[in-house]
């Protein structure tokens, strides 16, 4: 059908004339025109969405409207918070202060508490024999998937365990809560515990960290209440090795997060 052109008044009166082109309308189909919603437009002016209202950084680059993804911030607390609440407590325990002498009252209202053959059972979870053979599974299964470099931090990360705990010891010399022999600080077997339960868990899976935690806690508590380790020593130990664990779980996130580059030909 033929658009039968509508009467339009003039100046003059009465009148028609053919209908005039709408320019308004034929502009706004245009690639790249003003209020086209293309986003290649000409003009400087923000689109009506919330990208096109995006302020530029200090660096002249286009700002970021949502929240980013990354490591929760209380993960970059704890790397700070643990070293010096282990600082803290090496203080009161070779200085004898208020907190020493706190502990040394709960040491002695929870040694002998609980069965003898769970709280033993408990504290030999730190051992030798029994944590080192669950890491070097881990570290044979993540080398069979092909991720050797993991492996390797786990592995030199159980090394440090005596190369720290081991000087530590002879400088505090604490004795221990039912002998007068010393070097009981900080706890070995709580920071074998944590290195290797907590190293197989990030071997393996992530999911299977807080069995590692509890693993380590039950461990931990097990040394207290038979009575091999006052509290601090065990606490000290948490402290010192979790830090430890977090650097090395966030640097192989890091270096996992990166993408090798492919090459486009022969080199």
């Amino acid at each position: 059908m033929r658009e039968t052109p509508r009467p339009q008044g003039t100046a003059g009166g009465s009148g028609t004339e053919p209908p005039q082109p709408c320019p308004g309308r034929a502009l706004a189909h245009t690639a790249g025109a003003s209020g086209s919603g293309s986003p290649h437009r000409s003009d400087s002016r923000p689109p009506h969405t919330p990208r096109g209202a995006r302020r530029t950084g200090p660096d002249g680059r286009p700002g970021t409207t949502p929240p980013v993804p990354g490591r929760p911030a209380f993960l970059f607390r704890l790397l700070w918070a643990l070293p010096v609440l282990f600082g803290l407590i090496t203080w009161q325990v070779v200085a004898g202060g208020p907190l020493a002498r706190l502990d040394a009252r709960v040491s002695r209202a929870l040694a002998g508490r609980g069965p003898t053959g769970l709280t033993e059972f408990l504290a030999d979870l730190g051992g030798l024999p029994v944590a080192l053979p669950v890491l070097a599974a881990a570290m044979a299964y993540a080398v069979w998937r092909g991720r050797r470099a993991r492996a390797l931090y786990a592995g030199l990360a159980m090394a440090l365990v005596p190369a720290l705990v081991v000087p530590l010891k002879l400088l505090t010399d604490r004795p221990g809560p039912l002998t007068p022999e010393t070097g009981y600080y900080p706890s070995g077997h709580t920071a074998t515990a944590l290195v290797a339960y907590c190293g197989a868990a990030l071997l393996v899976h992530r999911r299977l960290v807080p069995v590692a935690l509890l693993l380590t806690a039950a461990t931990g508590t097990g040394l207290v209440l038979r009575g091999y380790h006052w509290p601090l020593d065990v606490l000290a130990s948490a402290c010192l090795f979790g830090s430890l664990a977090l650097v090395s779980s966030t640097g192989r996130r890091r270096s996992s997060g990166r993408t090798p580059s492919r090459r486009t030909g022969p080199s």
